[in-house]
């Protein structure tokens, strides 16, 4: 309860925004920009695995399919970087309407299944594509065009980037907290009570997976703008593993457990890859497994319950991403919360 109403406060969300505008001055400014973008995208799924229910493994095809598509408009037409990012994210939104029709109708790991099958339809389309996507050497030398300014320090484009990032937290912070989000909260723990009160809940389902396809592209199209090229990675089913993994470290329905997962998860590869160690997957998942076995509802979850137990008193209103009962948000299918 306390860090949930700190949360809404303006000194807390003052904090998070000097946090994000000193970050370059505390990391290296391209793992800055990494843990920028992967946090939205965090925050972008956790929208849709925290909010509504819905388990996706198939965001890598709306994180890189906006980042070729960045890509290309950067290359061929010389846009200010901002449009090919926008241009990116309005290309993400248009791929998840199909997908998502066809999708939403599942239930649990059905629907994981499939947006996973689409999204291996997508890499293989990237990869044969070769004329348009450089197939497996993917694009380089993609420019951070602006009218004119000189972006190719990275520390510089950190802060020219980070409006849009910023712009996509308060466009997932607003979603969770309109009527729109309650109405998402309230498919999520029971559907067939929403479906009877009128609400159309595939269609609501519909909606909150073409919004977070979308601002998945905008972190998408600026992560390739950033790093000047777009790859086969991007697109590949290990990048919606990777965001999962961040999700359910920091606390499924929480937004802020998807920012510190992915601080966490890009500073730990950074470290490990300018260490020299290979064996990173082994790393990576063995404190997976020991944050999923002790901290069940992820690290901010789990602090935020230890933080309310301790300051007693009687149980308050759970907070958004919480289910009724004060457990956080399940996924249909999932099992037990994480």
């Amino acid at each position: 309860m306390i860090l949930s109403r700190l949360a809404a406060r303006p000194l807390l969300l003052a904090a998070g925004l000097l946090l994000a505008l000193a970050l370059p001055w505390m990391v290296y400014p391209p793992v800055a920009l990494d843990i920028a973008c992967w946090a939205l995208f965090a925050a972008a799924l956790d929208l849709l695995l925290g909010f509504t229910g819905l388990l996706s493994f198939g965001h890598a095809a709306f994180w890189g399919g906006a980042a070729y598509i960045a890509g290309i408009i950067a290359l061929r037409t010389g846009l200010p970087f901002p449009v090919a990012v926008l241009g990116g994210a309005a290309f993400a939104a248009v791929l998840a309407l199909p997908i998502g029709y066809l999708s939403v109708r599942l239930r649990g790991i059905y629907f994981a299944m499939v947006t996973l099958a689409f999204a291996q339809m997508v890499y293989f389309v990237v990869n044969q594509w070769r004329d348009l996507t450089g197939g497996e050497n993917g694009l380089q030398g993609v420019p951070r065009e602006l009218f004119g300014l000189d972006l190719s320090d990275s520390f510089v484009f950190y802060y020219a980037g980070l409006p849009l990032v910023l712009a996509g937290f308060v466009v997932v912070w607003r979603i969770v907290r309109s009527p729109f989000g309650r109405v998402l909260a309230s498919i999520r723990d029971n559907p067939a009570r929403a479906q009877a009160l009128g609400y159309p809940v595939d269609r609501y389902r519909l909606l909150a997976f073409v919004l977070s396809a979308a601002l998945s592209g905008l972190a998408g199209g600026l992560f390739a703008i950033g790093h000047g090229f777009a790859s086969l990675e991007s697109v590949y089913w290990t990048t919606s593993g990777q965001v999962v993994m961040m999700v359910v470290l920091g606390g499924i329905g929480t937004l802020w457990g998807g920012v510190l997962g992915a601080a966490l998860v890009v500073e730990l590869n950074d470290y490990l890859v300018t260490s020299g160690f290979e064996g990173i997957g082994i790393v990576t998942g063995t404190i997976f497994v020991i944050i999923v076995l002790v901290f069940r509802r992820g690290i901010w979850g789990t602090a935020r319950d230890l933080l309310r137990s301790r300051a007693g008193g009687g149980r308050a209103e759970p907070p958004s991403g919480e289910a009724p009962d004060g457990s956080p948000a399940r996924p249909e299918g999932v099992g037990s919360p994480v």
